[in-house]
């Protein structure tokens, strides 16, 4: 009896051993390649990340520019009320000046014959009108009835002439407002002309690079669909080594168990921050599936493996960051991401409770947290059907 336990140990040490070294070539070069396209995709996702900034900073820009087109447009649409304003007390000016010059004329028309008349014939009319005065009484009435007749005359020639003079002033001011509004407008109008030019040149600069990041992101998208290919590759060729080896642990008389677990433990104290479904891409907005849950958490806080099984992969993988992915067994694995460190390697058995790494922020992340996955047969599935 102590002999087989030694002997099951002694396998159980070796396992690794008990595959075919062709399967064992063909998973490391498979890793290796699924490495390489990892990287191609982080360059990928940084480059779509630069893409999307450049589009909101261009948008920003454009935005902008509209808007100070619609502020030039404004000012524009308040000049030519002012010169419509303008025009019109113009016009009415125009008006009251030719009625002050016809009176005005009248006047003097008046006044020049009343002079012509008193230089040939002398103010005989006056004259007149003071000797047919019946007496010395009469004579002063008839005396100051004169005086403030010529004094009348004198003084309406004065308001007159006063009256002409102000709405000349007024005149010649409305018309000084007049150039300066028509100078206004076509600086106004310049301005919107180059707007205009700019808004233009901007829109094009901003359609420019929304294609170039729907393309980086069709890149991205492929390359994302490569990678699960890759990964569900190395995953059925590390299943296939381990079925190899449960079928040698067998031979051996080893019970192993071939059923996933039903209840994982969780890998790190935290609040979810971001649930398993659909929701915007914290980078572009863009809707996307969020494969798994993201447990916020303060850097460096280390991670436990949600249950026994063996490292199928620990290292770089793209948006990911620092990733360890663990097969559980019965089509079960889990995902542990964006780790600021790694505590395990490829290969490792490891234990329900083990530390796996530490809690970070690498690859597309927006800050400490832990994204941790569920996937059955591949398939990402909600983690919280299956945490206690």
């Amino acid at each position: 009896m102590i002999r087989r336990i030694i002997a099951a140990l002694l396998l159980l040490a070796f396992v690794p051993a008990l595959a075919p070294s062709d399967l064992n070539t063909r998973i490391q070069a498979e890793r290796r390649k699924k490495a390489a396209l990892d990287w191609r995709l982080h360059q990928k996702r940084l480059e779509l990340r630069t893409a999307t900034v450049r589009v909101n900073n261009l948008q920003g820009a454009l935005d902008q520019t509209n808007h100070s087109i619609h502020e030039v447009a404004s000012r524009l649409d308040l000049i030519a009320a002012q010169q419509a304003s303008t025009q019109h007390r113009l016009a009415w000016n125009t008006l009251q000046l030719n009625a002050a010059r016809k009176t005005l004329a009248l006047h003097d028309d008046a006044l020049k014959r009343r002079l012509v008349d008193t230089y040939e014939r002398g103010d005989l009319g006056y004259v007149s009108v003071l000797l047919a005065a019946k007496s010395f009484t009469d004579f002063v009435e008839r005396w100051e009835d004169l005086r403030l007749l010529i004094a009348a005359n004198q003084r309406d020639v004065r308001e007159r002439k006063s009256a002409e003079r102000k709405v000349a002033t007024a005149q010649a001011n409305l018309q000084a407002a007049q150039g300066a509004l028509e100078a206004q407008q076509l600086a106004q109008q310049r301005a919107r002309n180059q707007l205009d030019t700019l808004a233009q040149e901007r829109g094009n600069l901003v359609a420019l690079a929304a294609a170039q990041r729907h393309h980086v992101a069709g890149e991205v998208a492929e390359l994302e669909g490569l990678s699960a290919g890759e990964e569900a590759g190395l995953e059925t060729l590390i299943r296939e080594r381990e079925a190899q080896i449960a079928a040698a642990q067998r031979a051996a008389g080893i019970v192993v168990p071939s059923t996933a677990p039903g209840v994982l433990a969780w890998p790190v104290t935290g609040t979810i921050t971001s649930p398993f479904g659909p929701r915007r891409n914290p980078f572009t907005g863009a809707a996307e599936f969020h494969q798994g849950l993201d447990i916020g958490a303060n850097m460096g806080t280390t991670v436990t493996a949600a249950a026994s099984g063996t490292i199928i992969s620990a290292g770089w993988y793209g948006g990911y960051g620092n990733y360890i992915l663990i097969d559980h067994g019965g089509g079960m694995s889990t995902g542990y991401g964006h780790l600021s460190r790694i505590f395990v390697s490829s290969g490792q058995q490891v234990q329900r409770g083990q530390a796996l790494g530490a809690v970070g922020s690498t690859g597309a992340s927006t800050g400490p947290h832990l994204h941790f996955e569920v996937r059955i047969s591949g398939k990402p599935v909600d983690p919280t059907a299956y945490l206690h």
